[in-house]
């Protein structure tokens, strides 16, 4: 090799480990992490409330392995505590007074999440800044064609738990602003704070009393009323 190839190459070999240092600087793995989503539900049919949205606040808090979402809202209060080790799950649910808890087992949890199983993203060309964070646009259609989501994800904060999201799990990001649409609802998400501090392991704590416990399947007959 002559010396001016070898100079060429070493000032490759340079600029490369320079822009590999750059994306590893600019993305963040994490494996704590909570984000509270501010999201309004849009309905098209004769079942919509009667200011025609529905307003309420999501939050997910991740530890480890752990994950728990809450949706609060003027009328109902729900939170899902998933183990992604296990695959087991907890649902806490609380509707006109009524405090339900319902058990999913490892099978009952991917087929309520099957809607989303093998959900396709494609970024588009679209960018903008969000919370702080460059945001790309992408687009995901579940395999029925039922749902589709539009979301600005963020690739500077990446969570480890893949499965803190069933929708998200094919994304290599952060949703910081989505919208799903499905049938005649549309709810948009967008995120209102982004906190990285370690999550308190009582988060995941299940309450000992005031709920009344059934199964999934249990919970499935008394939504249908059969």
């Amino acid at each position: 090799m002559s010396k001016m190839k070898s100079m060429k190459y070493i000032f490759f070999i340079f600029f490369a480990d320079i822009l590999l240092f750059n994306i590893a600087v600019a993305q963040k793995k994490v494996s704590e992490l909570s984000v509270v989503y501010d999201y309004v539900a849009t309905y098209t049919n004769a079942s919509k409330p009667a200011n025609g949205f529905e307003s309420a606040t999501n939050t997910i808090f991740i530890k480890g392995n752990l994950v728990r979402s809450e949706t609060v809202s003027a009328s109902f209060s729900s939170s899902t505590i998933y183990d992604s080790k296990t695959g087991l799950a907890v649902i806490l649910k609380e509707v006109s007074g009524q405090k339900l808890l319902i058990r999913l087992t490892q099978e009952n949890w991917l087929e309520k999440n099957k809607p989303y199983e093998g959900i396709v993203f494609s970024n588009t060309t679209e960018t903008k800044t969000i919370a702080g964070y460059k945001c790309i646009k992408a687009v995901g259609k579940t395999k029925n064609g039922l749902e589709e989501i539009s979301v600005y994800y963020t690739t500077e904060i990446i969570p480890d738990n893949k499965d803190y999201k069933p929708e998200f799990r094919n994304l290599d990001g952060l949703p910081l602003e989505y919208e799903l649409t499905n049938g005649n609802i549309k709810i948009h998400y967008t995120v209102s704070k982004i906190n990285l501090n370690p999550v308190p392991a009582s988060k995941f704590d299940l309450p000992k009393n005031g709920y009344r416990e059934m199964t999934y399947e249990e919970s499935k007959k008394q939504k249908t009323g059969n």
